[in-house]
């Protein structure tokens, strides 16, 4: 289906400016995030800087493009890592495949540019030993007289459902479901729809359910289950990995790839762990990639 433009003011003769503004609106009709029309839309107004001023986008031809890519490479002067390079590529040919779509264009001059795909390096996860570390360091703050059961809680959640922060920080009391007749489940859900995609139900340990006994009469039912600021979460973790004494710091995405790997390793199905992380058949290509690395590569 052709890309139709949103209004009616864009044509050949129009300035790259015009365009963009024309691409914003588009973006947002199609339900993209603020961020990712930002991200974009500061992409071409880089490519508005290399132009000669007014340069209208009939005119625009694919050397003009290449040399641009060139440029932000070599000539502007800041430096620009393959990954930015690769979504400063997407952000060009998506514009000039809009205007070429919605019929603005005869010609689409950003076709022939060369995507340059970009595999980001293997991720930092903890050994099964770091594992046990961490774990114990993490259950020391449930001792003494003013226990503190967010640590212990906290990681372990991530090491064995794989959520990132962004669902951690969602989760709420009526999420967990200890009497779901298939078992314990956890449901991730996102408040918009937009994500909807995203949302899956997964199983839950055990060792986890009897942690969360213990750790729920100190949470609030109005609140979510970790009612507190990204920040502070991630102090917790630190709190972690300084007391088990690891050279690593343990994050949320150290977790989660660590998660994964763990499944892996223990038999479940690729296709299950997609699932259980939450992503697209083509997101996981990379990932799956990653995970068999880690696995060839790091102690089991």
């Amino acid at each position: 289906m052709a890309e139709t433009a949103p209004t009616s003011f864009i044509h050949r003769e129009s300035t790259l400016d015009s365009a963009v503004k024309g691409w914003a609106m588009y973006l947002e009709d199609q339900g993209k995030s603020p961020h990712t029309i930002k991200a974009f839309t500061a992409d071409i107004r880089l490519l508005e800087e290399f132009l000669p001023d007014g340069h209208k986008i009939g005119t625009v031809t694919t050397a003009q493009l290449n040399d641009f890519l060139e440029w932000l490479q070599d000539g502007r002067g800041v430096p620009c890592s393959p990954k930015t390079l690769a979504r400063r590529i997407t952000s060009v040919k998506a514009l000039f495949r809009w205007l070429h779509g919605g019929g603005v264009l005869l010609v689409d001059p950003a076709e022939k540019v060369v995507q340059k795909s970009v595999i980001s390096p293997i991720p930092v996860i903890l050994t099964p030993a770091e594992v046990d570390s961490a774990l114990t360091a993490a259950d020391g703050f449930r001792q003494g007289n003013s226990p503190d059961h967010r640590h212990y809680t906290l990681l372990l959640l991530l090491l064995t459902t794989g959520l990132k922060k962004s669902e951690v920080l969602n989760l709420r009391t009526e999420h967990i479901d200890l009497e779901a007749p298939q078992g314990p489940t956890l449901f991730v859900q996102y408040p918009s729809a937009q994500h909807r995609y995203k949302e899956r139900k997964i199983a839950l340990t055990e060792d986890w359910i009897e942690a969360y006994r213990r750790y729920l009469p100190t949470v609030d039912s109005t609140s979510g289950v970790f009612a507190w600021s990204p920040r502070r979460l991630e102090y917790l973790l630190e709190d972690v990995s300084d007391t088990a004494g690891l050279d690593k710091h343990i994050s949320f995405a150290m977790c989660r790839w660590t998660c994964a790997l763990m499944d892996l390793r223990a038999g479940v199905e690729p296709n299950k762990i997609r699932q259980k992380l939450g992503i697209s058949k083509i997101q996981f290509r990379e990932i799956s990639m990653k995970l068999e690395k880690l696995d060839r590569s790091t102690p089991k």
